[in-house]
């Protein structure tokens, strides 16, 4: 089974490769996100609104953790992690960790700790008539990167996590929504990105 399946499947599937941890119910079911996101066709306005559903919960948490802060101390700078996807084992993150600290400074963030993960490709065979979102690399959940991102936000150590786009998050919607509901619900935390919700994905 490839790790693209597992996705498909739930938490249960990929708690093997899980933090030790964490429990199964830690982590994102991007199946159980699935069945309501399912979308009937590739419609271009369609594909605009669900961009914007997805930035408009994105939004909410942060909204939410501004809130938190403000009500406990509001000179405190909201805690973040930075965290990049660089094409190969050998390119550097430099670049991206120079634009994530102007956008933190930008928005009055202090960044704590900077993190990367390696982009593996996910192999799958990818119908355009099946309506079906793709992701493009392996699920965040499964990158070693992002699960100190998780582990750091879980131990208090940090409010967010900035990155440069979604897509290096995911670039399934199912997927990507699993994962800012699971950071926003369970921790209250939340994804800032440089670049907001595009209406397509980059092919």
């Amino acid at each position: 089974m490839s790790p693209h399946d597992a996705t498909y499947l739930g938490s249960d599937v990929l708690s093997p490769v899980a933090d030790p941890g964490l429990d199964r119910g830690d982590w994102p079911n991007a199946a159980n996100d699935r069945i309501r996101w399912r979308h009937r066709g590739p419609d271009p306005l369609e594909r605009q609104s669900r961009n914007g559903q997805l930035r408009k919960l994105r939004q909410h948490f942060h909204r939410e953790a501004v809130g938190k802060r403000d009500r406990q101390s509001s000179d405190q700078q909201l805690r973040v992690l930075a965290h990049s996807l660089v094409a190969s084992p050998g390119a550097s993150p430099d670049e991206d960790w120079n634009t994530l600290q102007a956008e933190a400074e930008q928005h009055g963030y202090a960044i704590g700790a900077r993190l990367h993960d390696v982009a593996v490709p996910v192999p799958t065979t990818y119908f355009p008539s099946s309506h079906k979102g793709r992701s493009v690399y392996t699920p965040p959940w499964q990158r070693p990167g992002w699960r100190e991102v998780e582990r750091q936000i879980r131990g208090g150590f940090a409010e967010g996590v900035i990155v440069l786009d979604r897509h290096n998050i995911s670039s399934d919607d199912d997927e990507y929504h699993a994962v800012i509901k699971h950071l926003g619900e369970r921790y209250k935390a939340f994804i800032h990105l440089v670049i907001p919700e595009e209406p397509t994905a980059p092919t």
